[in-house]
């Protein structure tokens, strides 16, 4: 058995596709990568309302949720993109093309 995170894979998948372990690394890093961008991202957006605050007065309740659903969009887009780059890996590493390589035409 191999280990890959949390999860066990059986030697004999772990063979058929040797490019498992960088993908999952590949995965690893876009999701650290997705929570750090929703933490700065929070933060940053928390800073920049409080500053805006002291201008405009509203509830702090709505400070929070704003900030929060900026983070989560710019975490969400950040993710999205790295596990774009780790899915054209991932068939790299399984065909020895890219994906642009790619055509639609069959007969290629």
């Amino acid at each position: 058995m191999v280990n890959l995170g949390l999860s066990r894979v059986d030697d004999a998948v772990a063979a058929k596709h040797p490019g498992l372990g960088e993908y999952a690394a590949c995965q690893s890093r876009a999701f650290v990568k997705g929570i750090v961008t929703f933490v700065t991202g929070t933060g940053a957006a928390l800073g920049l309302q409080m500053s805006v605050q002291r201008r405009l007065k509203y509830p702090f309740q709505w400070t929070v949720l704003v900030a929060v659903v900026a983070g989560s969009v710019a975490s969400y887009w950040v993710t999205r993109v790295e596990t774009q780059k780790c899915s054209d890996l991932w068939l790299f590493l399984e065909t020895g093309k890219l994906p642009t390589d790619m055509g639609t035409d069959p007969r290629t």
